[in-house]
């Protein structure tokens, strides 16, 4: 006899579990997602030629795509919640998609604020590291760990996959080019994720995976697993997704923990997708450097932030989350300190190392903060994993403008590295004070 419609089917029961399959799409839309991300370091340097727009205009434009990535992910993790994640990734694809479109119209300055700013940070906001997690959480009992980590890879393989090609293109044929490759490989994963990407595990009539085996009663009854995104209990409304954001803001701002994980992943926003993704190949430009071999440089940084990433996952699940953030900013900044003495004309052995060192390090932090996040806010912590990767965009929309700014003041980058590897001395300063026994019962109740 088969099964009731209503219960979940055991994850034993089936060779390979439905939880695997939707994070492998959710892996392929982070990296159709993640073009863009390896775009303006490259595309930076054709856009003055040909246009004569300053550093600062276009790291402005940089900044206003950071900062709406940053602040749409906790309403982005609500909407999954309230429409489902499905529904929210295609939508977030195709306005990316459709902001590289765009971008080769563009004639005055403001337009590039819009395409680049306003239509791929929305879209990207939507398709931040907050996806991860939601996916992890909803999806995975065990292993949370380890699927964050390969999931946060899947923009680090965005960027090893597009970052080659942008480089070749914008030097010939043209910059325009790039563009239209990158709204083509956001635009070609939707019909995968409209396929594929199911909402939750009741939609696939199964537990999570690794959940315990006793069948349980579909969403909407008095027992069992919660509602997963998209769904709602019986008798409990749908909430409003920007509603359900600023009250887990409320509850979470509580807490000391909150804030001590927002300063830090400032700071990571910073070093990263601030300084190095956006600045790092008109640097190694200003050495005398190629584009493209800069550019092959941190596609090599894409390539080891893969193997650190999910390295750092499995570490995750197996050590403090706090010590590990604590470590991964200090040796990030010893790096950065000593950046501007390996920048040159030509690819030394010690840039190599510079870049194998900076590729483990770049995302590893992002596992233990979700992992902080699961534990200290329990079913808020997606929609507050959102809020602190906000503050990550924050601080790096902050780096790439100053960093432009300092560039055209000075003629060089030099402050800008000095400058980021100090606040990651005090970024692995703050992790190690996060207390070690933070757990649900700190956090603070608010009324709806």
């Amino acid at each position: 006899m088969s099964a009731p419609k209503n219960t979940l089917l055991p994850a034993r029961r089936r060779r390979i579990h439905p939880a695997w399959t939707v994070a492998a799409v959710a892996f392929l839309a982070l990296v159709g997602a993640a073009g863009f991300r390896a775009a303006p370091g490259v595309l930076m340097v054709p856009l003055q030629n040909e246009f004569g727009w300053s550093t600062t205009v276009l790291s402005a434009a940089v900044s206003i795509n950071l900062v709406l990535f940053g602040l749409t992910a906790p309403f982005a993790a609500a909407l999954m919640e309230r429409f489902g994640v499905r529904a929210v990734t295609a939508v977030a694809l195709v306005l990316i998609g459709a902001g590289s479109a765009l971008t080769v119209l563009v004639t005055e300055s403001w337009q590039i604020l819009l395409t680049w700013g306003l239509l791929i940070g929305l879209g990207t906001g939507s398709m931040a590291l907050v996806f991860a997690a939601t996916i992890a959480n909803t999806w995975f009992a065990k292993s949370r760990g380890l699927v964050i980590g390969i999931l946060t890879a899947g923009s680090a393989a965005g960027q090893l996959v597009f970052l080659p090609f942008i480089a070749a293109l914008a030097q010939d044929p043209g910059w325009r080019q790039a563009s239209l490759l990158i709204a083509a490989g956001a635009l070609a994963v939707v019909p995968l994720v409209l396929k594929f990407l199911k909402n939750s595990p009741a939609d696939a009539g199964v537990l999570p995976y690794g959940a315990d085996a006793e069948p349980v009663t579909t969403p909407g009854s008095t027992s069992g697993s919660p509602p997963g995104p998209g769904q709602a209990g019986a008798g409990e409304p749908r909430r409003n997704a920007a509603a359900r954001a600023l009250q887990v803001l409320k509850r979470a701002s509580k807490l000391r923990t909150f804030w001590a994980l927002a300063a830090g992943f400032a700071i990571c926003g910073a070093t990263t997708n601030g300084l190095i993704g956006t600045h790092f190949i008109p640097s190694a430009h200003d050495h005398g450097m190629s584009q493209t071999t800069a550019a092959g440089l941190l596609a090599v940084v894409g390539i080891f932030d893969i193997a650190g990433t999910i390295a750092s996952g499995w570490l995750t699940d197996r050590f403090n989350p706090r010590i590990l953030l604590a470590v991964y900013y200090q040796f990030r900044g010893i790096g950065l300190l000593v950046l501007p003495l390996l920048l040159s004309a030509t690819v030394q052995p010690s840039m190599i190392v510079f870049v194998v060192i900076y590729g483990l390090d770049w995302v590893a932090t992002v596992p233990p903060t979700a992992a902080i996040c699961r534990q200290v806010f329990g079913a808020d912590g997606s929609v507050v994993f959102g809020w602190v990767f906000a503050a990550h965009q924050l601080g790096a929309a902050a780096a790439a403008l100053a960093a432009g700014a300092i560039r055209d003041a000075t003629g060089q980058y030099t402050y800008a590295w000095f400058g980021a590897a100090a606040m990651c001395t005090i970024a692995a300063v703050i992790s190690a004070t996060i207390r070690k026994d933070a757990g649900r019962k700190d956090v603070v109740a608010v009324p709806a």
